[in-house]
């Protein structure tokens, strides 16, 4: 069975940082387009970043300058690194895993997705 596990979500201050972690099990990370996707509170799980086979990537605006994607094929897992955290980062972030391009995945997400882990930021 195909799995996608993320790990690294926590509690943090704001202006902080986390890296979020996404390894998957019984498939190869590197023939897929990897993307994270956040869901805050009440709202709809929105694309924050992805990554394709080649190392393109697509960012939101909103994470521009702050939120760093990045693959180790060796380790088949994909990273989220998360500096400058505010308030309205909190909120569940998922990965997802699709042979797709950046564009669409963080815009249309399908395929694998993982079980999510938790960011809260917060003072």
């Amino acid at each position: 069975q195909v799995q996608l596990a993320e790990s690294g979500g926590g509690l943090v201050q704001p202006g902080g940082s986390l890296t979020l972690s996404c390894a998957a099990s019984r498939f190869t990370l590197d023939w897929y387009t990897i993307g994270w996707f956040h869901q805050a509170p009440g709202k709809e799980r929105e694309g924050v970043s992805c990554i394709d086979t080649g190392g393109t990537t697509y960012y939101a605006d909103s994470v521009k300058g702050r939120f760093t994607i990045s693959r180790d094929n060796a380790k088949n897992t994909v990273y989220l690194q998360m500096n400058g955290l505010k308030p309205e980062d909190t909120g569940v972030y998922y990965c997802a895993a699709e042979r797709t391009n950046v564009e669409a995945m963080c815009a249309r997400p399908q395929g694998y997705w993982g079980q999510g882990t938790q960011v809260t930021v917060s003072s």
